[in-house]
């Protein structure tokens, strides 16, 4: 083996190890009975951190034997390996720490860090336009933390015009009078718009869809899974806080992103004929309808969770697949992907059934969390939104299956220029696709009991 070979392989193995070993300690904060209070008043280990430590350490560890599958059959395809494993494993851990933070301004910064690994991780040397895209996802994602963290400052200036409360999570989430304070609605109504940035809603959202097509593909599995949950977590502590006494501000502000979200995702993938991008755009239309289950409120906690899990392992399945249609017929234009079922069938079973689970198709979680955003819609009063979104999944329905289906099932235009493929190359696949299935069948008792928990803290009874 050469020595670059060697550096790619010790490489690929250093990933993996830290994704066990992320992993090992997420299940133990979550089902091992940690105490928290090991950890000191920093730290907040609640259902919410726990829940999203396990997916995030999950995926992550999912893309780390992905990366060392693929160096073991073609070393040449990795990024230079150092570089690569140091930003990676900086990613996981500032991840690890947003998550995990009792402080507002803890949160922030390490979900900053996050950023700013990403954005050296999009850089390719052999890929100009990548420079340019991590320049704007940069921007961009610095502009919406930068008006996050106005917020939060606006809302410390609430507390400190009363004299009480603190940006620690647990003793922010207490009612005082401060949080009627016209500071107060203002750096909660900034803090919704610097995360909902983050999310990729619109509408500063047009950062997301270059970024997801100029990265490598397992890093824009990371940006798209890892860190978009992160900023998630973010969100969700905003609300878990401040939502009581706001509900009018909250509500109109996330259904008015998400429903805008979605109304762009949608009219996007009618013109989109790549296949990163197309997915990205799937993506900016499955953090609309987040936001507009979020800003429902009670009785929609529990199919936001699950539907935002499971597009977690929806878009780190299609993003893997997709590098590795890509790679194969040396082309994104999907219109010159035909027949990828028989040139590649591993990877074609794997695009059909992301693109099902995309759609929200039974029996997997992203139909069930999608069913129940739109029950709670209903039952709240949301009749209108409803009917918008059911309208704009319907455009996108047919947008995305225009478009795909013919590359899964179409004749071939031009030659696969395949390899062989080990089942460890199609193993983490295989892991999202049947957590996929499992979400939509039957959650295991204490999975589903932490999604409970987490649901209540939204409003769910």
């Amino acid at each position: 083996m050469t020595d670059p070979a060697r550096a790619t392989a010790s490489g690929g193995t250093a990933l993996v190890v830290a994704g066990c070993v992320g992993l090992a300690l997420a299940c133990v904060l979550a089902f091992g009975g940690f105490d928290p209070q090991v950890l000191g008043p920093w730290f907040l280990v609640d259902a919410t951190s726990r829940l999203f430590c396990v997916l995030i350490n999950v995926i992550f560890l999912g893309v780390a034997l992905h990366g060392w599958s693929r160096t073991s059959a073609d070393p040449d395809r990795m990024l230079v390996p150092r570089r690569y494993v140091v930003l990676c494993i900086g990613l996981l851990v500032a991840a690890n720490l947003s998550i995990t933070s009792n402080h507002f301004i803890g949160s922030w910064v390490a979900l900053e860090c996050t950023t700013i690994f990403g954005a050296f991780l999009i850089v390719r040397a052999d890929a100009p336009a990548s420079t340019l895209a991590a320049w704007h996802y940069f921007l961009f994602s610095s502009i919406g933390l930068g008006l996050a963290l106005l917020g939060f400052a606006c809302i410390a200036r609430g507390y400190a015009s009363h004299g009480v409360g603190d940006l620690f999570i647990t003793l922010a989430a207490a009612p005082n009078d401060a949080k009627t304070s016209v500071w107060f609605t203002l750096g909660i109504a900034l803090t919704l718009l610097g995360y909902g940035a983050k999310l990729g809603l619109a509408p500063m959202y047009m950062w997301l869809p270059e970024t997801y097509e100029e990265a490598p593909p397992p890093v824009t599995s990371l940006l798209a899974t890892v860190q978009f949950n992160c900023a998630l977590v973010g969100l969700l502590r905003v609300l878990q806080a401040f939502r009581p006494g706001h509900e009018q501000l909250v509500s109109t502000e996330l259904v008015a992103m998400g429903i805008a979200s979605v109304a762009l995702a949608s009219a996007s993938l009618i013109a989109t004929r790549t296949i990163r991008r197309l997915i990205a755009y799937a993506s900016i239309l499955h953090a609309g309808i987040i936001a507009v289950g979020l800003g429902v409120g009670a009785g929609a906690g529990y199919g936001v969770l699950l539907y935002a899990v499971s597009n977690a392992f929806i878009k780190a399945m299609l993003f893997l697949t997709a590098g590795k249609i890509e790679a194969q017929y040396h082309t994104r234009d999907t219109d010159q992907i035909r027949g990828v079922i028989k040139g590649l069938p591993y990877s074609g079973l794997f695009l059909m059934a992301g693109t099902f689970a995309l759609l929200g198709f039974p029996p997997f979680g992203s139909f069930v969390g999608e069913l129940l955003i739109l029950s709670g819609l209903v039952r709240s009063g949301y009749l209108l939104v409803f009917a918008t979104i059911g309208f704009l999944v319907t455009v996108t329905f047919v947008a995305t299956g225009r478009t795909v289906f013919p590359m899964i099932w179409g004749e071939p235009v031009r030659p696969v220029d395949a390899y062989p493929q080990t089942f460890l190359s199609f193993l983490p696949k295989l892991m999202f696709l049947l957590a996929l299935v499992v979400l939509g069948l039957h959650l295991p008792g204490p999975v589903d009991a932490l999604f409970r928990e987490v649901a209540v803290t939204l409003g769910d009874k």
